[in-house]
């Protein structure tokens, strides 16, 4: 598939920023997960060499209390009758742990969701739901390692700390893992944010998710750059292993990075990936790309869904 440089994207009439919304036609609903074409499906089923599976999502009650106010979820258990019983979710929160963002998720001031949608999602109907997304996310995986090429380099790093990560980084680590992303890949990028917080105490991540608590985290850089990275290496998705795959607190000199991607380049995102396991594996092999499946919830007009992604190495 033939797609325009990100430099020659069209930009917003009375903000500088780059738009996709003509490259694949103003109903479209897919964004950059239309090029997960056949092909790209074939080659990520091909990567897997020893067919050993490992899940990518963390358990629905992860983070718990969950982060930026949303509400926990309670498991109730109904018995139907004499022999049987059934699961209840209570507060149920689809974006409370590993988790995809939908087009509905998120827009860009007054110019609206993906393709120009300016209608609330109470009014889209059909339009940017999560259920055109359920005939399952299958391609080839990428795992970017940010913490392990840190410790390699001998170079500093805290999960934990706001830093943001960019993109001529992300390019030397591509480089150092000798693995190069190809179109309709999904990009993984550990930041290891989940292994910190899961060394955190009870009484920690309670204050954690305090809403009196600002939200710290490293990630990937809401620039620009960054933006042009993605585009132009025609990603299917950009996921990570921290709540917000950029970097918090934002920069607003430098921008949102959910604003650039979401509703302005159809870029699907994904947050709160489990990538530990994943990454010691690939360490050990020497080899960064695996069968990526991801199956989000086919919930009409559902504003984002659980991640249920594993890996296939």
């Amino acid at each position: 598939m033939s797609l325009p440089a990100y430099d020659d994207l069209p930009e917003l009439d009375g903000l500088p920023l780059p738009h996709a919304w003509d490259v694949w036609g103003r109903l479209d609903n897919l964004g950059s997960l239309n090029l997960i074409d056949r092909a790209a499906v074939l080659r990520g089923l091909a990567v897997a060499r020893r067919g050993h599976r490992i899940s990518l999502s963390l358990p629905l009650n992860e983070p718990g209390p969950p982060l930026f106010g949303r509400r926990e979820v309670t498991q109730g258990l109904v018995q139907q009758d004499r022999n049987s019983w059934d699961d209840r979710l209570d507060s149920f929160h689809p974006q409370s742990s590993s988790q995809w963002d939908g087009f509905g998720h998120y827009r860009c001031r007054e110019y609206g969701y993906w393709t120009g949608v300016t209608s609330e999602p109470a009014e889209h109907g059909d339009r940017l739901g999560i259920e055109h997304w359920a005939d399952g996310i299958v391609t080839r995986g990428v795992l970017v390692d940010v913490p392990r090429h840190r410790a390699r380099t001998g170079r500093p790093y805290d999960p934990m700390s706001g830093e943001a990560i960019d993109a001529p980084e992300v390019e030397e680590i591509l480089k150092a893992q000798r693995v190069e992303p190809l179109p309709g890949d999904v990009l993984c990028v550990r930041l290891g944010w989940t292994a910190a917080y899961r060394a955190l105490s009870p009484d920690q991540r309670v204050e954690l998710a305090s809403e009196r608590t600002p939200t710290v985290h490293s990630g990937l850089a809401g620039s620009e750059a960054m933006a042009r990275l993605l585009w132009d290496r025609h990603v299917a998705a950009v996921t990570a292993d921290n709540p917000s795959v950029e970097a918090a607190p934002g920069d607003p000199t430098v921008g949102s990075l959910h604003r650039r991607l979401l509703p302005l380049l159809g870029i699907v995102m994904g947050e709160l990936f489990d990538f530990d396991e994943l990454a010691a594996d690939c360490a050990a092999e020497g080899s960064w790309d695996f069968t990526f499946i991801g199956v989000p919830h086919r919930m009409p007009g559902g504003l984002g869904s659980p991640a249920n992604a594993v890996g296939v190495r």
